[in-house]
């Protein structure tokens, strides 16, 4: 493992610190509501790819920085260090979609989509959870008949997120009934406006509306949308693994060793509920051993990522060890917003009528709503422990 830098990684490192602070947004003009969103992002995205830093990890024959994983390594980090906020509604094209189309696609698909994509023209959504196949994705049921040059697809997905105001979505049907369960899919590219299509938004406990359930009736798609060969979409949709290979949350573990600080800062000034002596929260030594323990903690998921990615470097190929530090990082995300919880007490009670007094509250109460996702979202932490349990430790399944 080397955890060195060259100079010409520093090199990048400061061209990439300077531009992001040069141009990079503030977090605060983005907004709340999804299409001011959206906005935002695609204005964001197209800066960046106005100025050749968009699509860090895609090939730059199809437009991207084409960036080592050690480049793309210190962008994360760097855009993260700078507070800058992420294109998040352009996520499913330029993190899915795109990398799938690159992977698998026909040149016409290529040439039509990839541009759009990476220039935050359009908005993509993903279509593959259903009410009953969502960490069990083979267990789909959404169907899809040949009728001609056409698929007609009926049947549901759910936690479609952006659903509402994406352009394109990558869905997942089944196209042959009667084949083994990972047989039998196809990949396609569904026009979100296409006549048949019910959107539904979703009220998370959180507050947000950007997941959504998602009806198909009869929804007729050109087969020329199908993206592979037909019935091979299993395979398809894990083409796009590659193009992660362990850098895929560099920038949340940054942004949530910053939040592991400003947490010891809410500590400092907090006083302890339990305390007639009107003590600070960090003169508790539970409290303070669990902050120690949370920051050691994000320093040695830091060190699990630079090991991951410096083996990926050398040997070309990603490991299982993706799913330790997923499994490790989701799981820190709660203690973390858990522990917040236990240091503001029951002042959290009134989030909407103090917040904005005391703004940080509201925030921690919405980080606290939010990290219970975090070990569902990208693979549920059972589907990863099953990975490292078979994959990495050689248990039997």
């Amino acid at each position: 493992m080397d955890l060195k830098f060259s100079a010409e990684e520093e090199r990048f490192r400061g061209e990439a610190r300077e531009w992001l602070e040069s141009n990079g947004p503030s977090a605060d003009q983005r907004g709340e509501e999804p299409r001011q969103r959206a906005e935002f992002d695609r204005q964001w995205q197209r800066t960046m790819f106005d100025a050749g830093w968009a699509g860090i990890n895609w090939p730059a024959e199809y437009g991207g920085r084409g960036a080592s994983l050690m480049e793309q390594l210190i962008w994360y980090e760097e855009f993260a260090r700078a507070e800058v906020p992420d294109p998040t509604t352009l996520f499913v094209g330029l993190k899915h979609g795109g990398p799938t189309l690159i992977a698998c696609g026909s040149d016409e698909q290529k040439a039509f989509h990839l541009p759009k994509i990476l220039s935050g023209e359009v908005v993509w959504c993903q279509g593959f959870s259903e009410p009953g196949a969502g960490s069990d994705l083979a267990g789909l049921q959404t169907r899809a008949t040949i009728d001609g040059d056409d698929l007609v697809v009926t049947g549901q997905k759910i936690w479609t997120s952006f659903g509402d105001i994406a352009e394109y979505q990558e869905l997942l049907v089944r196209t042959d009934p009667d084949a083994p369960r990972h047989k039998g899919i196809s990949w396609v590219i569904c026009p979100m406006d296409a006549a048949g299509i019910d959107i539904r938004p979703i009220r998370t406990i959180a507050g947000h509306e950007e997941f959504c359930e998602v009806f198909y009736d009869e929804v007729r798609i050109p087969r020329a949308n199908i993206v592979g060969p037909m019935n091979e979409g299993w395979k398809v949709a894990m083409s796009t693994l590659s193009f992660e290979r362990g850098t895929a949350f560099l920038a949340e573990q940054v942004r949530l060793a910053r939040l592991v600080d400003e947490l010891v800062e809410v500590a400092r000034r907090t006083p302890l509920e339990t305390s007639s002596q009107r003590a600070m929260a960090l003169e508790d030594d539970e409290i303070a051993r669990r902050l120690a323990q949370n920051r050691a903690e994000v320093e040695a998921l830091r060190a699990m990522t630079y090991r991951s990615v410096s083996r990926t470097a050398r040997t070309g190929m990603p490991s299982s060890e993706a799913s330790l530090i997923r499994l490790f990082f989701s799981e820190l995300q709660q203690r973390v917003c858990a522990l917040a919880m236990d240091i503001l007490g029951s002042r959290i009670l009134d989030w909407e009528g103090q917040s904005d007094a005391h703004p940080e509250r509201g925030t921690w109460v919405f980080h606290y709503l939010l990290s219970f996702s975090a070990t569902i979202a990208a693979g549920t932490k059972e589907i990863q422990r099953n990975i490292i349990g078979e994959r990495i430790l050689g248990l039997p399944r």
